[in-house]
């Protein structure tokens, strides 16, 4: 009767089970169902009206408040993000689970962040804030050069704080300013000059994504080491120092608060090495932008906008960037045109391949026009080898306020490479090299380049000087040759 008994008790409970798991697949099968319905006969605005309706309904019970701080701000940074990443890189605490930790090449301080989707607590005049780092993979359907790759993954990035309603107004009033501070004097204390550049060629391909990545500036170069002319020095070091305490003053007379720079002349005169200068002599950060690494106006825009104030910004070799010519090119166009009507398909050709192009037009807007005021204390530095090469909207003032002249090396300027190189400042040999640096064109760094090839001060004295006697030799050749030619010439005309 036992065995009966717990065999009918064994039965009700297989039915029980199977009843429960059936009723359980029932159920998940009509929520299905329904959940089908819905998507195909409720709006989608109805849905998620209803989803937000619930949402604020349990909300209205919580007592906390949480704020989204985006990483990017409009076309620009938000500060607040980046005050934020700063500051809470110090909050390590034992309940931290993940922390990045950095120490970039040649830097000498390690820096710490909060790694992607963690959580940190704060606490900061009896208030208790929660902060989460979110980092989510986004799509995005910016074309690349490479035919299908149009669909790339990109980062989406920002803080969310969460804290009690009734610490809202100290949130705004004191503690993101208290934030915003002490990331700044974070800065302060361990800045070292920067050097910036576009981000990999293959991150802009894949991802055209245009930001600035950066290393150490480690260049030695001062104003007391430049092989220039002296009262150029002091010029240029006047200006700077006139520059950086006149923001009131700019902003009376309405103009943005920039300085441009137009550094020209003949190669190895020390281009490079004055924008060194200046940096170290100011503290600024450099910006090296490559025209040619830019698609397009659009992409200038957002990548200007994000270099940080007190820096400066380099061009290099600017008669060489692409599209800078354009108004040159549109008149070749409209001379084609005039020529022949036929060639209208070849004029619209160039001009849709200049669309996606940097224009000169596009750089000046930046430069001088309403992007200029996106940003202050500002230099503009740029260089070339060619003046007359550029455009003469490129160099009026406000634009290029300072016309710097690289020149070949002169006697003071020897004088400041002797002092470099050897910790000299007068040799017996100084007066015949002088008297030959007037009458050859060499550069300083051709100068350098002698008095580097020896330590011994007699052997690189006497080396300079036979260099320097057979470049004069040189150019006294290199002038006959040209006045046999223009002989020539004139004879074969009469």
């Amino acid at each position: 009767m036992v065995s009966i008994s717990n065999m009918l008790s064994d039965h009700a409970n297989n039915m029980s089970a199977k009843t429960i798991v059936s009723t359980a697949a029932s159920l998940a099968a009509s929520a299905m169902v329904i959940r089908s319905i819905t998507r195909d006969l409720i709006p989608y605005e109805l849905q998620q009206y209803v989803y937000f309706s619930i949402q604020s309904f349990f909300k209205s019970f919580s007592s906390e408040i949480t704020l989204i701080i985006e990483e990017s701000s409009g076309l620009s940074t938000n500060q607040i993000y980046k005050a934020a990443e700063v500051y809470l890189g110090t909050k390590v605490s034992p309940h931290t689970n993940k922390f990045m930790v950095s120490m970039p090449k040649m830097e000498t301080k390690i820096s710490t962040f909060m790694s992607r989707n963690q959580g940190i607590v704060d606490e900061y005049n009896g208030a208790t804030f929660k902060w989460r780092q979110i980092t989510r993979q986004v799509e995005s359907t910016r074309s690349t050069s490479y035919p299908g790759q149009h669909v790339h993954q990109a980062e989406f990035r920002y803080f969310e704080v969460r804290f009690h309603k009734k610490h809202k107004k100290t949130v705004f009033e004191s503690y993101f300013p208290y934030i915003l501070k002490e990331s700044e004097n974070m800065n302060n204390e361990k800045k070292t000059l920067k050097i910036f550049t576009l981000n990999s060629d293959h991150v802009r391909r894949y991802s055209g994504d245009y930001s600035w990545s950066s290393i150490k500036l480690d260049h030695p170069a001062t104003f007391d080491t430049l092989a220039m002319e002296t009262n150029i020095k002091k010029m240029i070091i006047d200006d700077l120092d006139m520059f950086v305490r006149r923001r009131d003053f700019y902003r009376k007379v309405g103009k943005a608060w920039k300085r441009g720079y137009l550094l020209f002349g003949p190669p190895g005169t020390g281009k490079s090495s004055l924008i060194a200068a200046m940096a170290n002599y100011l503290n600024f950060d450099v910006y090296d932008l490559q025209l040619t690494d830019i698609q397009t106006n659009s992409d200038l825009r957002k990548l200007l906008i994000n270099t940080a104030n007190r820096s400066i910004l380099v061009v290099e070799d600017i008669d060489c960037s692409l599209e800078i010519d354009d108004r040159e090119a549109e008149q070749r166009a409209l001379k084609m045109l005039k020529s022949s009507k036929s060639q209208i398909q070849t004029v619209n050709i160039v001009r849709k391949d200049k669309v996606n192009q940097v224009t000169l037009s596009g750089l000046l807007n930046f430069i001088d026009g309403l992007w200029s005021s996106c940003g202050d204390e500002r230099i503009i530095v740029f260089t070339t080898n060619h003046k007359d090469r550029l455009d003469p909207a490129l160099l009026r003032p406000g634009r290029m306020d300072m016309h710097i002249f690289m020149s070949y090396c002169t006697p003071c300027a020897f004088k400041t490479l002797a002092a470099n190189y050897h910790g000299i400042t007068e040799h017996s040999l100084f007066r015949e090299i002088n008297s030959l640096l007037e009458e050859t064109m060499v550069s300083p760094a051709e100068v350098g380049e002698q008095l580097l090839r020896n330590e011994d001060v007699e052997i690189a004295l006497e080396g300079l000087v036979e260099f320097l006697q057979q470049k004069k030799r040189e150019s006294e050749e290199q002038k006959a040759k040209e006045s046999l030619q223009e002989e020539d010439e004139e004879q074969s005309e009469e």
